[in-house]
This record gives structure tokens, sequence and C-alpha cells, in this order.
């Protein structure tokens, strides 16, 4: 678009969003007074009943007494235990991974034999078509990498025959050869960004089969592809404890309502990805961080309890970091007293730290979870508790990793594409009806206006001026 094009368009809409804003704006009292449930969630904050799932389960309260009690979040992959998933592959010093992805796609954990097929089938899939990363990836590359990883994924269609013929063999197909090229998606699309937008070197390092997920992401981004053991395996780590969270969340549901539409595969995968980068969702670990060293430039004494302290109350009173009122990292849509995922993850976190000579970084985060509940308690009315949640230490780690704020994101989805292709598939299999929720409308009936009767919407005269400016 050239810039008398863009200039007109800025014009118009500086003009007419406030018309746009006074004819959109719905009376807040009316989403009580007839009872809709905002966000699909009532006032406690429980999601409205859509559907059933038997891929994954949170649990988050008890039944006591006929009465819900809020209880140590719980995360149950096929009805594992998620702390005994992660003890299992710990245990035998492996990566969980492509152990966790295939119970989560065939509903029960395999055995040896099992498990080497599934990682030989993915390894031969790891390739893109000739001249992908040329044609596709390196050109017209964003810094906005959920953005490049879409594109992909939709361009990856015209490449596929049986686009949209929805067989569950041929969805499972496309789902196993997107699992598998996630990785170079993401990581290539970062390097053309950092080339071509930065003017970085350029480095295009290609997957090595008998790599698991997490050492081929870290061997494809270093220039000299070297990485630790321990590296690898807090990267695996958090990779697994992000694959899958129920059919609730946004990512998930937006793959349940796409799909029930009876779209393909990729076109799902697009749209889960569009939900996924918002920062109310998958972007939440970025804000992280960026809280984290608006902190550290803020506060003098990072040891200093009290100061910490203080600059918790700054960031709800909206006088700190991008004046939300919120403690990024704090509180879960379910989770009220912990989330499993973080509970598990603190234990990796604290093992990199520990090589990396982060400890008082850690220290730092750790007395964050310690102190923001018991701040959100004091200043806001909450109606549940409010713990620490998996992204509050996630970005902490992808940092530790050197890995790019710009693929924070996209590794969050390169784990979650295995519980959406779970839940499309489950989807497929047992409901043939499109998701379509109703939507109560309070429009006033009007009688029709010709062209010449019709008012002028009233306009500020700074809004006139602006309009008039003479393009350039």
């Amino acid at each position: 678009m050239g810039k008398k094009s863009e200039e007109t368009i800025r014009q118009f809409t500086h003009k007419y969003s406030k018309v746009c804003v006074d004819n959109n704006e719905i009376d807040a009292g009316l989403f009580d007074e007839y009872g809709v449930k905002r966000g699909l969630r009532d006032k406690n904050g429980k999601g409205v009943l859509s559907g059933l799932t038997n891929i994954s389960l949170i649990k988050s309260s008890e039944e006591v007494d006929g009465k819900s009690v809020p209880c140590d979040g719980q995360l149950y992959y096929r009805g594992y235990n998620i702390f005994d998933l992660v003890r299992g592959f710990q245990k035998d010093n492996r990566f969980g991974f492509d152990e966790c992805a295939y119970l989560l796609l065939f509903g029960s954990l395999p055995n040896k034999d099992q498990l080497m097929e599934y990682r030989k089938t993915l390894a031969y899939s790891m390739t893109l078509p000739t001249n992908f990363v040329r044609d596709v990836i390196m050109k017209a590359p964003s810094h906005d990498i959920m953005n490049s990883l879409t594109k992909s994924v939709l361009t990856l269609a015209s490449y596929d025959d049986n686009v949209s013929d929805l067989s569950l063999d041929n969805v499972l197909r496309q789902s196993l050869m997107l699992i598998s090229v996630f990785p170079m998606l993401s990581v290539y699309g970062y390097h053309a960004y950092n080339h071509y937008e930065c003017d970085d070197s350029l480095y295009i390092h290609r997957p090595d089969p008998k790599l698991s997920t997490a050492e081929n992401i870290l061997r494809m981004l270093r220039p000299n592809m070297a990485y630790t053991e321990t590296e690898a395996r807090v990267l695996d780590a958090a990779l697994v404890l992000h694959m899958e969270h129920g059919g609730g969340n946004n990512s998930t549901f937006t793959t349940r309502v796409v799909t029930s539409a009876g779209s393909d595969t990729y076109s799902v995968i697009a749209a889960a990805l569009s939900s996924l980068k918002g920062p109310k969702h998958g972007g939440a670990n970025i804000k992280v961080v960026q809280m984290m060293e608006d902190l550290r430039r803020n506060v003098d004494d990072t040891t200093d309890e009290r100061q910490v302290r203080d600059y918790l109350y700054r960031l709800l009173n909206k006088e700190a970091f991008d004046r939300s009122g919120l403690i990024y990292g704090m509180g879960h849509a379910v989770y009220s007293i912990s989330d499993p995922r973080a509970r598990v993850f603190k234990s990796f976190v604290e093992r990199l730290a520990e090589e990396k000579k982060h400890h008082q970084e850690f220290e730092l985060y750790s007395m964050i979870e310690r102190l923001a509940p018991e701040v959100i308690a004091e200043k806001c009315r909450i109606y549940k508790g409010v713990s620490a949640n998996v992204d509050f230490y996630s970005g902490f780690v992808y940092s530790m990793l050197d890995i790019p704020m710009e693929l924070y994101t996209p590794i969050f989805a390169i784990a979650r594409i295995v519980g959406w292709s779970a839940h499309r598939m489950e989807e497929l299999i047992n409901v043939d009806k499109i998701i379509r929720p109703a939507y109560k409308s309070i429009l006033t009936l009007k009688p029709y206006e010709t062209l010449q009767e019709r008012s002028t919407p009233k306009l500020d005269g700074h809004e006139q001026q602006i309009y008039k400016l003479p393009l350039k």
C-alpha cells in the first residue's frame, strides 16, 4: 500500500472510529439483565459447559459436604497425572515430548516398539516442500513469528492434494506432518526476520532425525548448533507441560469451533494459531519477562522484600509497567490454589538457573511468587485464590536458554499443536454438528431513510480538521 493510500485510510478511520464506538457500545447492565455469561464464564469464573472430552482433565476444586472447595491444581493427560508422567521420563532419563504426544493423540501410553515407530514416522516427516524455505518463509519476513507461522501453515495447504479430505486417516496424516515441521517453520521464520529485518547473519540448520524436538529447536536456533543436556531437558519439560490444557482454553475451543464447520486441517490450525498469539493467551509469558525487566529498572535492591512488595502494589494501582493493574504470571481462569504445571516446572527452572548462574534472578522470581498472592489478596476483591501460573516461569526459562522473545509464543504453539490435533480428531469422531451459540439481539427497529434524509454524524472540530489535511 502506498503512502497516499495509507494516509487516506488513516484520516477516514480517525474521523469515523468514534462513530463506530457510539453505534456498537452496549450497556453493561444488559449482560446481567439477560443472563449473558461473558467470556462463556459465570460470575465466579466457571466456564459454561459446551462439550465433552476424554483427552485431559483439569482439577481445581473438590466437592466437600455438597460445596465446591478449591484444592491444589491437578492436570491429567488421558487419565495420567502430569506429575507421574514427568517423573516417569525423568527417572528413565529420556525426553518426554514424543511419548506424551503419542498419549494425547492415540489415548494410551506407547510401548517401546510403538514409540520407536512413532518417532521414526515423525523423523521422516521433518521435511518441507522444495524451495519452501526460500519462496515462503524468507519472502516478506515478519517480526511477528506467529504471523509467519500461520502464513506457512496456510501455504502448506497448497502442496496437499487431499487438503479437504476429512477422513480420520488423512487428518491424522496432516496433523503428524504439522507437528513434525512446526519447529522448522518457527525457527526458520525467526532467522528470516533476524537476517532481513535486523541485518544479522542467516543460519538454516536442518533438524537431526535422531534428536528430540527440544534438541532440534536448540540445534536449529543456535549458530553453532550446541546445547547442554540440562538445556534440552528443561525445554522438553516446557513442551510437555504446554501441549494440552482441556477443551475450554481459547485456542483449543477455536480448534473445535472451526473443525465443527467442516474446515480443513490447515485452516483449523491457522485459526488456533491466531487465537494463541493474543497476549491474554499464549503471549502472556512475554508480558512476565517485560514486567520483570521493568521491576529491575525501578527497584533499587531486588533482594529487599519491602521494595519488591511496594513495586507489586504499584502494579496493581496502575502506576508501574504498562499500567494495566495486573501482575502478569499470577492467577489463572481455572486454578486458584496452585497451577500444577508451575509446580512441576519450578524444579526444572531451578536446575537451569543453577547451571546458568542465575541464582539471584531465580530467588527474585520465587519471592514474587510468594508475595504477589498476598498483595493481590490485600488490594483486590477476588472470588478465588491466586497463584503463579506456568507462564510466570516459562519466559524466565526461555530467556536463560537465549531464546529470542519473538519465539516465546511459537514455542508454545510447537507444544500445543499436539493438543489441538487431538481435540480436532475427537470433534470429528464424536460430533457432527456445527458449534453455534446464541446471541440475543438488542437492536432497535428503524424505518428506512433515504440518502437525503440521513443526518451527518457529529464530529468535533479536531477530527474534522484532521480529515481535511492535504494528502502527502
